[in-house]
């Protein structure tokens, strides 16, 4: 234990570079997916001839294994964090996909119904009814896609990008069993505290009356 120590202390300068570098790659993947997934989980409620082959496609990226995907952008996107991001941007649309389009589904017709006999445009009953009713729903994707991809991150090591990932693979690769532990740690602690923020954060969207 003396020894993991005293490595914290004598990394500790490279051990923060690379968290940092692990929560901003990790983060800009989440957001850009964010962006994209909202809106378009809520167009796919209007649309729903295409939604299922919209959601199979995003469904179908996720099975692709994380390495094969970060091997396949080489030759296109070349290596570091770029290509990283790229990846997990994919790997974190369906979570926030699938949960909007669902949120704004089970959202009861008769509230619907409701708003539009009082006169609310479909703008308004959107913004004003369906958003507000399922953003618990929505904020519980975007919470499993931070976690997930914060744990995913690591694998941004392998095309240069950076990350913990370095140390889990370097600890590996040269039996350093105190940079494999400090890698799997620090990226561990990181999914917690996304944990605990994302659902402070989600319980904060969420209208009182629909609070557990």
């Amino acid at each position: 234990m003396s020894d993991f120590f005293a490595f914290l202390s004598e990394r500790h300068e490279q051990i923060l570079s690379l968290a940092w570098e692990h929560c901003y790659i990790s983060l800009l993947a989440v957001l850009a997916g964010f962006i994209l997934s909202v809106p378009l989980g809520i167009l796919l409620t209007r649309a729903e001839r295409i939604s299922q082959y919209v959601i199979g496609v995003v469904n179908i990226l996720q099975t692709i294994p994380s390495l094969a995907l970060l091997g396949f952008m080489i030759p296109f996107l070349g290596i570091g964090a770029f290509p990283a991001v790229v990846a997990l941007f994919l790997y974190s649309l369906l979570p926030m996909l699938r949960n909007t389009y669902t949120g704004i589904r089970e959202v009861e017709p008769s509230l619907i119904e409701a708003a539009r006999g009082m006169g609310m445009t479909n703008l308004q009953i959107l913004f004003k009814v369906e958003i507000p009713l399922a953003i618990s729903i929505i904020m519980g994707g975007l919470r499993t896609a931070t976690i997930y991809t914060i744990s995913w991150a690591t694998l941004a090591a392998v095309v240069g990008g950076g990350g913990l990932g370095y140390l889990v693979f370097t600890g590996l690769g040269n039996s350093n069993d105190n940079m494999l532990l400090t890698g799997a740690l620090l990226t561990a602690l990181l999914a917690a505290f996304a944990d605990l923020v994302t659902r402070k954060f989600q319980r904060m969207c969420t209208p009182r009356g629909l609070r557990k």
